[in-house]
């Protein structure tokens, strides 16, 4: 009995003990995820991403040597052609730290492209981010791409802040840019800092919170800070701003809003950054900052913005999912207790390492030889090395996290937005969605030996850019490799010499036109095949035509009535639709969008079989095509031109003479910007042609808006090139 009562105790003093370790373990990795920060860098072209972040790695320790673009000696972008083009090309993930009031925070940073051909890395980037610093140009402010970023993290929910680059650049207007933020962007933008002068006259900052000027020795690049008083001038400016900070932060916190009223002299530091911090996480409020990362002025600033008013994986507890057995939403907590799962948001091929994943950990933990579930693809395979990411290295981990970002290899098959999960708990994460491609280039290898290292390659990049489309085409024999715009091409083409050793031979650009219907029909097609034994029979009625205004795809609506088809059959005539819609019978492009309803048909006892109807929907859309007046669409593209105000005019007629069609014009202070719908099919080798007829004075960005009906004389064109 005495040594029963002994057990017993024993027993619940050791599960006492457990659960008090098991406490603290969760707690200290609460603390370490709170100090977590997982961030993008979004700008357009040439706002300075990747000068930021090398001055961002300098001061936190990663390098010891200032990186410059224009040197190509930059930490980031490892890519050749980055360094050649002087451009971002595709993500670049690294990780640093920083210490913020005595607490050591790790940085995952990634820095997104800025050209608009690349958009698909700042999606895919982004939807693996808890928070974003946006960059802004002093001089140009809000632009095309700026704005196109900023919509795509409104879509992820990533709150943000705004850092307004370049102040040491002539024409630098921080004022304006902050008023082009809150009207273009329709954000809250609220500064938490003002320039000490612009252009050649910016020496320093004003920290509206703290109310100090601050001050960087550029004789030491920048790593010393001088704090002053705010100049004489700026004095009643800064008191104003600060007192509509504080009044951004009441809304905020409803303590504060009491001490707001009453006494706002009292309120301390602490109390509104934590509730502007609260503000940005509710995406209520974008904080502001300025400087210029080049002249290496307002960068560490910067990063203390980063701790204090971006999230870490604990402000975002909760994620959302699948489950895949019912299809129903469920939430997975993040903590390392819970299952493993993680969204691969990237595929890198390694010459030494293979295929190389890089994933978020929403869930659990992820260690060396974990078999983990791909749930695209259903197979299975055991985790080999788990990476951080150190730009052009990596650092082997024993173990990752929830909150992390890593790189994986062993992982079968993977591809950007796949679910990878626990075996035994799989779930399925909300997948990434990326635009279709408008253009395309016929390709041949020089050398017929070189057709299955080609085919071999091709498969690579695909695996690496989802944006990239490979079709075979029937009719001429030749491979068409289809993407976002002719750079986009040029950089993956240049890939495949350099890196695939394989010289090809290049067609003339081929735009990647749509059909659609004009009207609606009713039709029947009845398959009736007897060859002895087992024959084939499937009857189909149905309504076909133009899917509504904006929709895209196919909408496929079930109207039979009394089973006379069954349910396993109509699966089988939807899937023969969205096969049929994929050639169209004027051109053979796909169809835009594709409305039908099935409502009646029949069957045979012995002879009707499921492939039977899908064969039935796919031949009885060839014939009903051609009652419902078919007609191509081709794709406009939104193109924005900046330029001195003498070119306008000639710009505006060559526009004009492409079947542009001119939205906006809008006059800048040293220069005005043209807002443009113009067909792709009239915009190839644009940029050259815009720079030589301007003598290089104006620039011009694109991007795809949407698909419209073609003219007649494209369509004739097209149509007899059949």
């Amino acid at each position: 009995m005495e040594g029963s009562f002994y057990a017993t105790n024993f027993s619940i003093l050791t599960n006492t003990f457990f659960h008090c370790t098991t406490t603290v373990q969760n707690l200290n990795i609460m603390r370490t995820k709170e100090t977590l920060r997982n961030i993008g860098i979004m700008a357009h072209v040439d706002a300075g991403k990747t000068t930021l972040t090398e001055r961002i790695l300098y001061y936190s320790g990663i390098t010891h040597k200032l990186g410059n673009v224009d040197d190509g000696n930059t930490m980031m972008d490892t890519d050749p052609q980055e360094s050649k083009r002087g451009i971002t090309i595709s993500s670049a993930a690294i990780t640093t730290s920083w210490e913020r009031f005595g607490q050591n925070c790790q940085i995952n940073i990634i820095d997104t492209p800025g050209h608009v051909d690349f958009t698909a890395e700042v999606e895919r980037s982004l939807r693996v981010l808890d928070g974003a610093v946006a960059l802004f140009c002093a001089v140009s402010g809000v632009q095309p791409q700026s704005q196109t970023v900023w919509r795509q993290a409104t879509k992820y929910k990533v709150p943000r802040l705004c850092f307004v680059n370049k102040m040491d650049r002539e024409g630098a207007d921080f004022d304006a840019v902050v008023q082009q933020i809150r009207n273009e962007l329709h954000s809250n933008a609220i500064p938490m800092q003002i320039p000490i002068g612009e252009g050649s006259e910016f020496i320093g900052i004003v920290d509206l919170i703290e109310q100090q000027a601050l001050y960087w020795d550029n004789d030491d690049s920048g790593l010393t800070i001088r704090h002053g008083k705010i100049p004489a001038e700026l004095v009643e400016k800064s008191e104003i701003l600060r007192a509509s900070i504080l009044e951004s932060a009441a809304t905020e916190d409803d303590e504060l809003l009491e001490q707001f009223l009453e006494n706002p002299e009292q309120i301390e530091n602490d109390a509104i950054r934590r509730a502007i911090r609260s503000g940005t996480l509710k995406g209520n409020i974008n904080p502001v900052y300025c400087g210029t990362a080049y002249k290496n002025c307002g960068v560490q600033p910067l990063l203390d913005a980063v701790v204090d008013m971006l999230p870490s994986p604990v402000d975002q507890n909760l994620v959302e999912a699948l489950d895949p057995d019912t299809d129903e939403a469920i939430t997975l907590d993040i903590n390392e207790y819970d299952a493993f799962s993680a969204l691969v948001f990237k595929v890198i091929t390694d010459p030494h390492a293979g295929k190389i994943a890089m994933a978020r950990i929403y869930s659990g933990e992820l260690s060396g030889g974990l078999s983990i579930m791909n749930m695209s693809t259903g197979s299975t395979s055991k985790a080999g090395r788990i990476m951080r990411i150190h730009a052009d290295r990596m650092e082997t981990l024993e173990s990752a996290g929830s909150g992390e970002i890593v790189a994986l290899t062993g992982v079968k098959n993977a591809r950007t937005g796949d679910t990878l999960t626990a075996v035994d708990h799989p779930v399925i994460l909300e997948a990434m969605d990326f635009p279709d491609p408008v253009i395309g280039y016929a390709i041949e290898p020089k050398t017929s030996a070189d057709d299955k290292k080609l085919s071999k390659a091709l498969g690579l990049v695909k695996d690496e850019d989802p944006t990239l489309h490979v079709q075979f085409d029937q009719q001429t024999g030749q491979t068409i490799l289809n993407g976002m715009g002719e750079l986009h091409l040029e950089v993956v083409l240049e890939k495949l010499r350099l890196e695939h050793q394989i010289e090809l031979n290049i067609g003339a650009p081929k735009v990647a036109y749509r059909e659609q219907f004009a009207n609606s029909t009713e039709y029947r097609y009845q398959l009736k095949k007897q060859n002895g034994g087992s024959g084939q029979f499937a009857e189909v009625v149905f309504e076909i035509g133009p899917g509504k205004v904006d929709s895209k795809g196919l909408t496929f609506v079930n109207d039979v009535k009394g089973g006379v088809i069954p349910r396993e059959f109509i699966q089988s005539v939807e899937k023969g639709f969205q096969k049929a819609m994929q050639h169209g019978v004027a051109a053979g492009y796909p169809l835009e969008s594709l409305f039908v309803r099935l409502f009646d048909g029949d069957t045979h006892d012995e002879d009707s079989h499921a492939l039977d109807f899908e064969i039935a929907a796919i031949e009885g859309f060839k014939e009903a095509a051609a009652f419902c007046n078919p007609y191509l669409m081709e794709p406009i593209m939104n193109v924005v031109i900046e330029a001195p105000e003498d070119c306008i005019g000639v710009i505006s007629s060559d526009l004009n003479r492409k079947r542009g069609m001119i939205k906006k014009i809008e006059a800048k202070p040293d220069h005005q910007i043209i807002s443009a719908d113009v067909p792709l099919t009239n915009l190839f080798k644009y940029i050259g042609h815009l720079r030589s007829m301007t003598s290089g004075r104006a620039s011009a960005s694109m991007s795809f808006s949407h698909y419209a009906k073609a003219s007649s004389d494209v369509q004739e064109l097209v149509l007899a090139n059949q």
